[in-house]
């Protein structure tokens, strides 16, 4: 496939910034005090913007806070300027009014709830930081419109419309297939309330941990050197695989008696002979992992003044702009989704035959439901990367491209020969984005950096496990959503400051960053507010309901969430 290089324009250097700090200049007041709108002041400054705070209540139709830009350093006084929106059910028609109630409504209660056999509550306001995240996206979104002559906007999202896009792969699953296809039904799991439940596993001597592996026969090895019987290692491995997709792993009993009989050192051996990556899960009260400057790592790489072209009338923020993404998986993918809902051009680079996910049951018309929930609207270029060919594909694409997202694991950028400096060097202006999950927080060779093991080692399984229950991470892949909006917002963060300073901008975003967003917004405590909404059992019966049908699309037969905020221009709000 041919793309044609986007068309630019020169920058304005008035407009230059340090690229570490996009948001320099920029104004904004904030009303409201709900996790949600902390989370986003606390981001917004970290982009460098000065957020005025207290004062009136927010807006009755932005429940959970109001984000207002006040002053722009290159946008005239007195001019229209953007404003975000946050509220709790958002376009859902069942009245919601505070974070136990959406995970209620929405289906969080019942995804999380699946490894202990009933819904429960996830105890920390996960939604309320996913809406925080989504509002920064929209405030920074609006600035950039401004930036590229588009009108300004008024953004609107929720806590909501963030449990659905959590949800939209289970929501497709559930969709697309038969209850009689669901591989791995909900069951309560050995141990009153779901305690005795694997993984974590125990070792002899005490120490819980996390175990995780892609590949089939590492996961055969591990066990054999542990001793375990042949016939259970084969019936772990199928709900072991699927569990980021059903939120369950039943796995056989006799894998947690293996663990408890060896101490912690031996199954490490066995795990480093077999190329498995074990990871302690952290207890409550443990020191966390340090902090890094900025979530985001922003970082301008060479000057090129150049800019994206104007937006036309009724344009989204991202129109007119291209990502070319190499992905797998959830992270990576959703960030390129995201960026897609806000209008840009996104070209997938996928291996020869199409991604392996493209075939995940359910299937619905051509591809995997589950692949689509995250895929769909993009374009896709397959190549061996590992070839002359493939590479020099790639190379093209980025010549053309506004944007590169890849979630490579460490090194493999490097062994392709399509790092930053490759890329750089066929765009100079270009976002380099990486969507990775320890970045340094661990010496090399790290562990997988997958959502189980970023919970286990980060503190999040403390944080999620009920009252007087062992730490365990959540099967609902937290970190991979909310590292996956992170992502998303450093990209566009990236993109105002190439706009701004005229300078090529890398990015790079790890599961880390959403685990410690989640940690240090738990400091207060959860939400303790009674539930009022129904708990939501049923996911098909509720993308098939008329009070969802704003939030939720159908696509032959399958939903979806749909985006995560709308836009409308100021003069169209009033």
């Amino acid at each position: 496939m041919d793309v044609a290089l986007t068309p630019v324009r020169a920058v304005d250097a008035a407009r230059a910034v340090d690229a570490a700090r996009p948001l320099a200049g920029t104004v904004v007041r904030a009303l409201g005090d709900s996790v949600a709108l902390r989370v986003a002041v606390r981001r917004l400054r970290a982009l460098g913007c000065a957020v005025e705070t207290g004062g009136e209540s927010p807006p009755d139709d932005a429940p959970a806070g109001w984000l207002g830009v006040t002053g722009v350093p290159f946008r005239a006084s007195g001019a229209a300027r953007p404003e975000c929106r946050i509220g709790w059910s958002g376009p859902v028609a069942v009245p919601m009014t505070g974070e136990r109630d959406v995970q209620a409504a929405c289906g969080i209660m019942e995804v999380h709830g699946r490894a202990y056999g009933g819904p429960r509550p996830l105890p920390v306001d996960y939604l309320s930081v996913c809406a925080g995240v989504l509002a920064v996206q929209a405030v920074t979104a609006g600035v950039l419109a401004l930036l590229r002559d588009g009108p300004a906007l008024v953004a609107r999202t929720s806590a909501a419309q963030a449990a659905l896009l959590t949800l939209t792969q289970h929501i497709a699953v559930a969709t697309a297939a038969p209850a009689s296809d669901e591989p791995d039904p909900p069951g309560r799991p050995e141990g009153a309330g779901g305690r005795g439940r694997t993984p974590p596993f125990r070792s002899a001597d005490g120490v819980r941990f996390e175990i995780d592996t892609l590949d089939a026969e590492h996961w055969r090895r591990f066990w054999a050197e542990l001793g375990a019987e042949p016939a259970e290692v084969a019936a772990g491995w199928p709900p072991f695989q699927r569990r980021f997709g059903t939120a369950t792993c039943p796995l056989p009993a006799g894998l947690g008696a293996v663990t408890a009989a060896l101490d912690h050192a031996t199954i490490r051996r066995a795990a480093e002979h077999s190329g498995v990556s074990v990871v302690p899960v952290r207890d409550a009260g443990a020191p966390g992992p340090p902090a890094p400057g900025s979530p985001w790592r922003l970082r301008g790489s060479g000057t090129d003044a150049t800019a994206a072209p104007p937006l036309g009338p009724g344009d989204a923020p991202l129109a007119g702009l291209r990502v070319v993404e190499a992905t797998s998986r959830v992270q990576g993918p959703l960030a390129g989704h995201l960026l897609g809902l806000l209008g840009a051009d996104v070209v997938r680079l996928e291996p020869p035959g199409g991604d392996p996910m493209r075939g995940v049951p359910p299937v619905a018309g051509r591809y995997s439901a589950r692949f689509q929930a995250l895929n769909r609207g993009k374009r896709a270029v397959e190549a061996d990367l590992k070839s002359p060919l493939g590479r020099a594909t790639a190379l093209r694409l980025a010549a053309g491209a506004d944007v590169f997202l890849h979630n490579w694991p460490p090194g493999r950028a490097a062994r392709l020969r399509l790092d930053h400096g490759d890329l750089a060097a066929v765009r100079p202006a270009l976002v380099h984005a990486h969507a990775g999950g320890w970045a340094d927080l661990l010496p090399h060779p790290q562990p997988l950096g997958t959502d189980y093991l970023v919970q286990a080692y980060c503190g999040v399984a403390a944080l999620v496990a009920g009252p007087g229950e062992p730490p365990a991470p959540s099967l609902l892949t937290i970190t991979d959503v909310l590292g996956g909006l992170i992502c998303a917002e450093g990209v566009l963060a990236a993109l105002l400051a190439r706009a701004r300073a005229g300078v090529g901008v890398r990015v790079e975003t790890a599961l880390t960053d959403a685990a410690r967003l989640i940690t240090d917004s738990a400091a207060a405590g959860p939400s303790r507010a009674p539930v009022r909404a129904g708990v939501v059992t049923d996911l098909a019966a509720m993308a098939a309901a008329p009070a969802y049908s704003a939030a939720v699309e159908v696509v032959d037969g399958v939903a979806y969430s749909r985006a995560p905020w709308t836009f409308v221009s100021v003069e169209d709000a009033r």
